[in-house]
């Protein structure tokens, strides 16, 4: 198990001068977390992207933090034990809560299997700025699209600890946008997301 460190001491958080709520208006637009999550193959990243693809146009400020890219450096330390899950997703949190802070909007794509680190994260941000995006495919859907060859191979006993077949995913029981990535256009999945952003008041109406 990965063990955090909390022994630091003269710490200080620093209070910059050039604020979230001014780097949002210096934006045009509002700060938030969108947590996208769903089993491997459901379309969480191709989704991220193509809402942030979307926002970009808008004339948003946008950063995806991508699963398998993080773990080429910030998470490169970790394996996929529950403990390193725990602590992968801490550790993105963290991230996000940072990148909330500098006024964009950030997007994250990642299985987050279990609730409770989820919900961890959701209590690191300040109420209504982490939106949970559940991007609900059937394991058999996400099987078909299975690109990479890793249903495959969890079958086989190849891959140990895999999501939806030998470790659990806890599906969100109130996530803030339901998307059935399963079934649904993409392009109607990036207006659900869009649209919930505009009602909400995080980016301007759109015309």
């Amino acid at each position: 198990m990965n063990e955090i460190d909390n022994t630091s001491t003269n710490v200080v958080w620093h209070h910059a001068t050039v604020t979230r709520k001014r780097r949002e208006a210096l934006n045009n637009h509002k700060s938030v977390v969108l947590w996208f999550t769903g089993l491997s193959g459901a379309g969480k990243s191709t989704l991220a992207h193509a809402t942030e693809e979307k926002l970009h146009q808008l004339g948003c400020s946008t950063y995806v933090l991508d699963g398998d890219n993080v773990r080429h450096g910030l998470c490169g330390d970790l394996g996929f034990s529950n403990e390193d899950r725990k602590e992968n997703i801490r550790r993105i949190g963290n991230v996000a809560k940072l990148m909330l802070e500098s006024g964009i909007i950030s997007l994250t794509a990642f299985i987050s299997p279990f609730r409770s680190d989820r919900e961890l994260v959701r209590g690191m941000m300040p109420h209504g700025d982490y939106l949970e995006i559940y991007c609900k495919a059937d394991v058999e859907v996400c099987e078909q699209r299975d690109v990479k060859g890793l249903y495959k191979k969890a079958r086989k006993g190849v891959i140990r600890d895999f999501t939806g077949i030998s470790s659990p995913y806890e599906e969100p029981e109130k996530p803030e946008i339901l998307v059935n990535t399963g079934e649904e256009k993409l392009e109607d999945c990036v207006d659900q997301v869009i649209n919930i952003l505009a009602k909400r008041g995080i980016i301007p109406e759109q015309g």
